[in-house]
């Protein structure tokens, strides 16, 4: 349903955005992730054609949408926006909102599509209401329900929880996937925070100055980040020095493990490996101990920050009735079911 072929956006002479290059299937939903600054909204509105694009093609539907020269009109690509700031039309009720783009459409068809949608987002008996009366998550869905009424192929959302409380956008976030599951539509979020986009995204691409680090499932950018910027950027995560005893072998302050496959470091390689928080298991009854040297409660857990050795910092989460006082030495067991390693820089220490 969406094709991207090395796409850039420039900005005069600036390029913004390199060689973008990611596809979806219809009904699956990927999202840009990355820092400020990234170039995600300028490749969402590329995608959109508020943007024009310097090089490559956007194909949605199996037409060339975008391309270097040639750029097809917003309105003609049958794709769906949901704005970071809803852009709602405060004059309008719900349903006239929802409306908008329905006006070649007769009343009654408008009527049985506003009931259907309504109903879809949650928003029963509510199309008479104007948009200061709703709460912030409620507008949200009406921007939703706004951007499916025409039948989008595509829908695109910018940052859209941006505006809301962190409980009310992990589930805003999963009714909006349930939603678009139900319809089959396909979708492209944009959002700086990784937690909306495992709860929405069933493919991720994170990007950094423009350019697409690494396009993956979930699964594999936490558990098999393709460089170090993407292992520092998805989920929380320390690196611990290491060495290569031989071909096959890693040693570290943690034990040694056995080489990852698909890489090849050689005896005495100074290599970087990263543990997650869930690698390290808190166990009073293992030899390997570590120092705490910070904690913060996390309801359920707690997360502790440990010294291993003389210099070595990791993370462990551990149940929150295990009440673990700073400067108290415990137990912990490695369990790191995929070892991420990279080579040290000559300049790290």
């Amino acid at each position: 349903m969406l094709q991207l072929q090395q796409v850039g956006v420039a900005y005069q002479s600036s390029q913004v955005v390199k060689a973008i290059s990611f596809a979806l299937n219809t009904g699956e939903i990927g999202c840009l992730v990355g820092p400020s600054g990234s170039g995600k909204t300028s490749l969402l509105r590329a995608i959109a054609g508020f943007e024009p694009v310097s090089h490559g093609q956007v194909w949605v539907g199996g037409e060339v949408v975008s391309a270097p020269g040639m750029q097809q009109n917003p309105e003609q690509r049958q794709i769906g926006v949901v704005f970071q700031d809803y852009a709602l039309f405060p004059h309008l009720t719900v349903g006239d909102n929802i409306c908008f783009g329905l006006w070649r459409q007769s009343k009654a068809q408008q009527q049985q599509k506003l009931q259907q949608l309504l109903q879809l987002v949650g928003l029963s008996g509510m199309a008479q209401r104007f948009i200061h009366q709703l709460s912030g998550g409620q507008q949200q869905r009406v921007a939703l329900a706004r951007a499916l009424a025409p039948a989008p192929r595509l829908i695109l959302l910018d940052e859209p929880f941006s505006g809301l409380d962190a409980d009310l956008r992990d589930s805003l976030a999963r009714d909006i996937r349930s939603i678009l599951r139900q319809l089959n539509i396909t979708a492209v979020m944009v959002t700086h925070d990784q937690h909306e986009a495992f709860a929405m995204a069933d493919w991720i691409g994170v990007m950094a100055q423009g350019t697409l680090q690494q396009w993956g499932t979930p699964y594999q950018l936490y558990h098999q980040p393709a460089n170090r910027f993407v292992a520092d950027f998805i989920g929380q995560g320390d690196f611990i020095k290491g060495e290569m005893l031989d071909s096959s072998s890693l040693h570290t302050c943690l034990g040694v493990f056995r080489q990852p496959d698909d890489q090849s470091f050689s005896a005495g390689t100074r290599v970087d490996v990263l543990v997650r928080p869930d690698d390290i298991l808190h166990d009073d009854a293992s030899p390997l101990k570590a120092r705490v040297v910070h904690r913060a409660f996390r309801g359920a857990h707690m997360l502790y920050q440990l010294q291993v050795g003389d210099d070595e910092k990791i993370s462990c989460f551990a149940p929150s009735h295990h009440q673990h006082q700073v400067g108290e030495m415990i137990g912990i067991r490695v369990q790191i079911d995929d070892l991420v390693c990279f080579a040290r820089s000559v300049n790290q220490p």
